[in-house]
């Protein structure tokens, strides 16, 4: 299945990045992203990242065992993912690609303050944005900061990375029936609650008519093999 997708906003889990020795960077795993985006971005597509904070600290799971209310561990969360979006851009940078973190909380001693205007101007140059600090505020997950981003930067879809090749009815590690979807429509994910994204994630994608894109970057897939139909993935779309 080709698609016809040139702007794509890859959506990474920072648990993606952690060390099978539970320290929260792999040296090794970075390079190996960094070298499959610079791929990406050699076969034409202009990239867009957003990566979670999940390798180091995760708001909701802190604040939900009582000791630290959820503004406060979401704030925390927010500087996770600015940590991951400044090693993601470094490794990068060394791969050959010019990439540039833009945080929605503003440290502009470290990482430029994200704007909607200068952010289109890096993508229409080629160069890869890393957009940390999800949306700035409280109570929103890094899903609905990346849809909410590729609304905002004019993105033909959101590419999900995960750790398998689609979306399924059911865990297919812990679930051998579960059933593989080739296609879905937005309300059709909601309606099924699949748990890839989050709802308000769906949701925002569903009023902007922005396909969601979910498949596995563990070898032989990649993110030009997921987008140019080579790699199995699920389409999530109107």
């Amino acid at each position: 299945m080709t698609m016809s997708f040139r702007r794509i906003l890859v959506k990474l889990s920072g648990e993606a990045l952690q060390a099978p020795d539970g320290f929260w960077l792999d040296a090794q795993v970075l390079s190996n992203l960094a070298e499959d985006i610079a791929r990406a971005t050699h076969a034409g597509f202009e990239i867009a990242l957003v990566i979670g904070g999940g390798n180091i600290i995760r708001g909701a799971r802190m604040s939900a065992a009582g000791w630290i209310d959820r503004p406060t561990a979401d704030s925390m969360g927010m500087l996770a993912t600015v940590m991951n979006s400044l090693a993601l851009e470094t490794a990068l940078n060394a791969a050959g690609v010019s990439a540039r973190t833009m945080s929605a909380v503003s440290m502009p001693t470290i990482c430029e303050t994200y704007a909607r205007q200068p952010a289109l101007h890096y993508l229409a140059k080629g160069q890869v944005v890393v957009l940390a600090g999800g949306t700035g505020n409280p109570f929103f997950t890094t899903d609905t900061s990346a849809v909410l981003r590729a609304a905002e930067l004019r993105c033909d879809a959101v590419l999900k990375a995960t750790q398998v090749d689609g979306v399924y009815s059911a865990d297919p590690k812990k679930d051998p029936s579960a059933e593989r979807y080739e296609r879905l429509t937005h309300d059709e994910a909601i309606a099924r609650d699949l748990k890839v994204m989050d709802t308000a994630a769906f949701a925002l994608a569903r009023d902007g008519r922005l396909p969601i894109i979910v498949g596995s970057l563990h070898a032989p897939s990649s993110i030009t093999a997921i987008l140019d139909g080579s790699a199995p993935s699920t389409v999530v779309a109107p």
